[in-house]
C-alpha cells in the first residue's frame, strides 16, 4: 500500500479532487502535488488541506532535473497533468505535444531510474467516437482512433506507457475515463460554463445540434476508481472507468436550465467544434469485476444539483477567469 505519492496536475480539476479523496479517505498517505500552475491549475483547489499531509511543488513534468530531485523516496506517481481542452488543442496543438507526450516520457524515465510505480490517467477520447445508433461501448480492446490534437496526444502518451512497461519493466497501469463533472472544474468546460453563464445572466451556448453524447461520471467516483487501480490493479493493465452515464448535450443543458429556474429554450446555438466526436460510451466491466469498484453517484440529477450549488457558493473561485474565458469563445463564434 503506497504511503508517499506524487500527484502530477494535483491543482487541476480531476487531480485536486483525487488529492482531497486521498487526504479524506487514506489518512496514512502523504501527497506531493507537482503542478506547473498553468491557467487550469489553481492552488486554491487544495488550499486548507493539512500541510503535514500535502506538499505543493510548483514545476514542470518536462523538467528531468526536478523529477530526479523529488521522485526518489516516493512509492508511486499518479499522473493527471495534461493539457485537456479540445478547443484549445484545435487553436494551438503545441502545448499538448509538450505536456502530454514529452511530459509523460520524462515521468516514465524518472520512474525507470528510481523504480517508482506509475498510474497514468487517460481519456475515453483516445478511442474516437461511436455512432449515435451503435449499441457498442468502448472496452480495453477497442482500437485507438483519436480525432483531435488533444486525444491524439493522450493516445501517444498511453502508447509510451505501454512501451516502457513492456520494454523497461516500468510498473505502470493506465485508466481511460469518461467525462467528469463536479467541483473545481474550469469554467471553459461544458457543465461549469453553462452554470456560470446562467449565474452571470448570460445565455448558455450549445454546439452544433446538441446531440453529441457523453458518458458522465462524478469526479469522486473517478477518484475512488483510480485509488483501487493504484492499489489493487494488475501492473501492465488498462482499466476503463465509467458510470453508465450516457446523455446528449442538449439533455444535460436543459437539466441545468430547469434546475436553475430557466426556460428549456433559454440558450443560443453556436457553431460546432471542428471534428466534434458524436458519442462516447464506456464499458467498465473489467474494473468492476476485477477490483470490485462501483459508482456511488449514480443519480445524475442529484450530482448536478450538488455541482450547481458548489458554483453558486464559490463565485470567488471562478469569477476572475469568467470574462477572459467567454471572450475566447466569442472570438471563435462559440
Amino acid at each position: 500500500m503506497p504511503t508517499n505519492i506524487i500527484v502530477t496536475g494535483g491543482c487541476g480539476f480531476i487531480g485536486s479532487n483525487f488529492v482531497h479523496h486521498v487526504v479524506n479517505e487514506h489518512p496514512d498517505v502523504h501527497v506531493t502535488v507537482l503542478d506547473k500552475l498553468t491557467y487550469a491549475g489553481n492552488p486554491d483547489n487544495i488550499a486548507g488541506l493539512p500541510a503535514d499531509r500535502v506538499e505543493l511543488v510548483v514545476g514542470d513534468i518536462c523538467d528531468a532535473e526536478l523529477l530526479d530531485r523529488i521522485v526518489p523516496g516516493h512509492d508511486a506517481i499518479v499522473h493527471y497533468a495534461a493539457e485537456s481542452h479540445n478547443d484549445n488543442s484545435i487553436n494551438d496543438p503545441s502545448p499538448f505535444l509538450k505536456t502530454n507526450v514529452e511530459g509523460t516520457y520524462q515521468l516514465l524515465e524518472a520512474c525507470r531510474r528510481h523504480d517508482v510505480r506509475l498510474h497514468h490517467i487517460s481519456t475515453d477520447e483516445v478511442y474516437g467516437d461511436l455512432a449515435l445508433d451503435d449499441p457498442a461501448r468502448f472496452t480495453e480492446e477497442t482500437p485507438y482512433h483519436p480525432s483531435s490534437p488533444y486525444s491524439s496526444t493522450k493516445a501517444s502518451s498511453d502508447m509510451l506507457v505501454r512501451a516502457w512497461a513492456r520494454t523497461f519493466g516500468v510498473r505502470a497501469t493506465i485508466s481511460n475515463c469518461s467525462n467528469n463533472y463536479g467541483p473545481y472544474q474550469h469554467i471553459e468546460k461544458f457543465i461549469p460554463r453553462q452554470i456560470t453563464n446562467i449565474i452571470c445572466g448570460i445565455r448558455p451556448k450549445l454546439y452544433g445540434d446538441g446531440k453529441n453524447v457523453r458518458d458522465w461520471i462524478h469526479t469522486e467516483d473517478h477518484s475512488r476508481a483510480v485509488w483501487d487501480i493504484l492499489t489493487k490493479g494488475r501492473v501492465g493493465e488498462t482499466y476503463l472507468i465509467g458510470a453508465d452515464g450516457e446523455l446528449d448535450n442538449i439533455t444535460v443543458l436543459r437539466a441545468i436550465l430547469e434546475r436553475m429556474g430557466q426556460p428549456a429554450d433559454a440558450f443560443d446555438w453556436v457553431r460546432d467544434r471542428p471534428g466534434h466526436d458524436r458519442r462516447y460510451a464506456i464499458d467498465s466491466t473489467k474494473l468492476r469485476t476485477e477490483l470490485g469498484w462501483q459508482p456511488i453517484h449514480t443519480d445524475f440529477a442529484e450530482g448536478l444539483d450538488q455541482t450547481i450549488a458548489w458554483y453558486r457558493d464559490n463565485e470567488d473561485w471562478w469569477r476572475p477567469a469568467k470574462e477572459a474565458t467567454e471572450a475566447k469563445y466569442a472570438a471563435k463564434g462559440q
